[in-house]
């Protein structure tokens, strides 16, 4: 539970609902942490630029990239 209410897609705008879409359909489900950057579209737009402009960096080799992400979310104690 998260100390931030989220948004959820009733609430939303259209540029919101679109995003939950597309984090649905890459993720499976929409996170937490999305629907809380919901609160400031600017911020959730920028989020969403560097997510993609790290999916296109291919100079590491995609195991490499799993496994940082995994230490990472440890480090955090994300359970995502």
């Amino acid at each position: 539970m998260p100390r931030i209410p989220t948004i959820e897609a009733s609430d939303a705008n259209l540029f919101i609902r679109f995003v939950y879409w597309m984090t649905k359909r890459h993720v499976g489900r929409v996170i937490v942490p999305v629907k809380v950057t919901a609160h400031h579209p600017q911020v959730l737009r920028a989020m969403g630029e560097m997510e993609q402009a790290q999916q296109k960096f291919h100079s590491i080799l995609e195991t490499l990239k799993e496994l940082a992400s995994i230490k990472a979310a440890m480090l955090v104690g994300c359970p995502f």
